[in-house]
């Protein structure tokens, strides 16, 4: 039988056919058409920016959501987000967004969860669902624990492996997310049925979700998407402080920028990202230092075959990627 709340048909019905999750509308058995339900009734996203912003537009084009309450720190932000369409209601506060909220989204920087979990707690509803879509889980999820109090059954991390180097919701488009994977991290305690929820909402923008232990998903994150923003900030941070870097820049030629384009992401978000997961980001670090000092070594000593070796393993694990992603 199909999912979707309102359907009428059933197995072996005639006169009709139904889909599970067939786009805009289900035909019963007796022909009548019916329109399928939200996903999510009222939506309340803390943080409307490219994450966030991302989200709401992809719920609506999916019809996956009734409406949405959006907050955040630049009330000029916000009022693009009115402009664009993206929300349809700026609160003042996270507690007046989460009022009558089903679902419940911080799409914040990492530093400000455990200060927002603190503001909503009084206000959500007994079967609101909370989610975000941090970076970083450990922290956020130590941070829900102490804020939320019984609420915590009903909080589902998750993180979505997506983005851009832009920010704000002039950056968010609805695509962000189609064929994306998106984390799921839910603890022992949280409730089966938040956890479905979470998951069709993300499945709904075109996303694919797994689950992962809370630990494993810092140390894999760390290692994937930590330890690269850093080298990229690092490296055009030592460029730039370099007295002919005018020049350097003026020949940076398409590797440069390739490389680099994360450097130009939000540093707010990565500071807080980086403190959060040191544990984390320091053993990677640790082992790249360790990997880097090998390669000046090989240099060093004019070792053509050992650099010609770890090129051509690189390359081949690069090119695995792609077709994978293929």
């Amino acid at each position: 039988m199909c999912s979707w709340t309102n359907c009428v048909a059933s197995p072996g019905s005639s006169g009709g056919t139904c889909e599970d999750r067939c786009g805009t509308t289900h035909r019963g058995s007796i022909g009548r058409v019916v329109e399928r339900q939200p996903v999510i009734g009222r939506l309340a996203i803390l943080g409307v920016g490219l994450i966030g912003g991302s989200l709401a537009r992809a719920l609506r084009a999916a019809g996956a959501v009734g409406e949405v309450a959006g907050c955040g720190r630049s009330q000029a932000n916000l009022r693009k987000a009115l402009e664009l369409g993206v929300i349809d209601h700026a609160e003042a506060s996270a507690a007046d967004a989460v009022r009558g909220a089903d679902m419940v989204v911080l799409a914040l920087p990492v530093g400000s969860m455990a200060s927002t979990f603190a503001q909503i707690a009084p206000h959500l509803g007994p079967r609101t669902v909370v989610t975000d879509v941090g970076s970083v889980k450990g922290s956020i999820v130590n941070a829900a624990r102490a804020a939320l109090g019984a609420h915590f059954v009903q909080f589902v991390p998750a993180h979505p492996i997506a983005g851009t180097e832009k920010s704000g919701v002039t950056a968010s488009f609805a695509g962000l997310f189609q064929g994306r994977r998106v984390v799921l991290t839910p603890l022992p305690e949280t409730d089966t049925s938040a956890i479905a929820q979470v998951q069709a909402m993300w499945q709904a923008t075109g996303a694919q979700t797994v689950v992962m232990d809370v630990a494993h998903h810092d140390e894999i994150l760390a290692a994937t998407s930590h330890l690269p923003h850093l080298l990229a900030f690092c490296l055009v941070d030592a460029l730039c402080t370099m007295d002919d870097s005018r020049v350097i820049f003026d020949f940076a030629g398409g590797g440069f920028r390739d490389f680099t384009r994360i450097a130009a992401s939000d540093p707010v978000m990565w500071r807080d990202i980086c403190l959060a997961n040191r544990t984390a980001v320091l053993a990677a670090l640790r082992q790249y230092r360790q990997d880097l000092d090998a390669l000046a070594q090989a240099v060093e000593r004019g070792d053509g075959a050992w650099l010609e070796t770890l090129f051509t393993r690189a390359r081949h694990e690069r090119e695995a990627l792609d077709r994978d992603r293929d």
